[in-house]
């Protein structure tokens, strides 16, 4: 399997980057879709976490050097991650205000001082027999390591082709080039304009003392056959799980079984948006459940 370190660029582009990906890797298909954004209301949300004012100046700081010392001992795929990918900062409404280090992004020093809300995306990927795709993170991971959650769940860069906010491409395609880098499922498998976004949801959850997340999260579906490759530096384990073994993964969570811990977004999805919407998957009718106007506040 290509390694992180060669199948990603060495930096993260800035707006006049073009849709191709760096040497060592293919470019991206980046296509022009059509998507519907209106649908039947969702049900009543259960929110988890309190919500913070998400306004600041356009560009914080970068992290200086004292902040790289620190992090030393950080495995040395995620540190190139944290202080090169640039995270696309935005308000309560989702105008882009600028963009910050994933690390400064994370810390939550940064986020309770209400300056880092940055835009993300949550994959669901279920298969033709509508079972869900979870992932296990990787020990390696700086925030909520070894944690189970959805398929893919990370954030669209401050990049031209990740920036497109018409029909979601933008988010789209940072959706396809993370799947790859995750789970290695190649992006002829993955046409962005199969991805359904569903909705959004504004969201913050603390990992430990240090860091966090504070995000304004796309919601994204697919239904389809892949194969998988996974990157052990993103990925500890993967498991498609039908509606009841979903459950019961719940209830060893909720009941501290074996070790058993899900990412706080993830719940969130389960507990407000995910058994109905899967009920739309089975019946083919998912476009009717999107709600791209509402941005839910949990």
């Amino acid at each position: 399997m290509m390694s992180a370190a060669a199948a990603r660029p060495a930096l993260a582009l800035l707006a006049s980057a073009s849709a191709s990906l760096g040497a060592g890797r293919r470019a991206w298909a980046r296509l022009a879709v059509s998507s519907s954004s209106a649908g039947s209301a969702l049900p009543r949300l259960r929110g988890r976490r309190s919500v913070a004012a998400a306004a600041g100046g356009a560009v914080m700081g970068k992290a200086g050097p004292g902040a790289v010392d620190a992090d030393a001992g950080m495995n040395a795929v995620q540190r190139r991650l944290m202080f090169e990918d640039e995270c696309i900062l935005v308000d309560e409404q989702d105008n882009v205000i600028g963009h910050e280090s994933k690390y400064n992004c994370h810390l939550m020093e940064k986020i309770e001082a209400g300056h880092v809300l940055h835009r993300a995306f949550s994959v669901f990927l279920f298969n033709s027999k509508y079972e869900l795709l979870l992932q296990q993170r990787s020990a390696t991971k700086v925030t909520f390591p070894l944690v189970w959650t959805n398929t893919c769940c990370s954030h669209p860069l401050y990049r031209e082709s990740e920036l497109i906010e018409e029909n979601c491409v933008g988010v789209r395609n940072a959706a396809q080039r993370k799947l790859f880098d995750e789970l290695g499922i190649v992006a002829d498998e993955l046409p962005v304009d199969q991805f359904i976004p569903l909705g959004r949801m504004l969201y913050k959850a603390p990992s430990d003392g240090k860091w966090g997340e504070h995000e304004l999260d796309y919601l994204l579906f697919m239904v389809r056959d892949v194969k998988l490759n996974p990157n052990p530096e993103e990925v500890a384990d993967v498991k498609y799980m039908n509606r009841d073994q979903l459950k019961e993964l719940l209830r060893k969570a909720d009941a501290g079984e074996d070790g058993v811990k899900l990412s706080p977004w993830f719940r969130l999805v389960v507990d407000n948006f995910l058994m109905g919407w899967w009920d739309h998957i089975e019946q083919g009718t998912l476009q009717e459940a999107a709600d791209m106007k509402t941005i839910h506040k949990l």
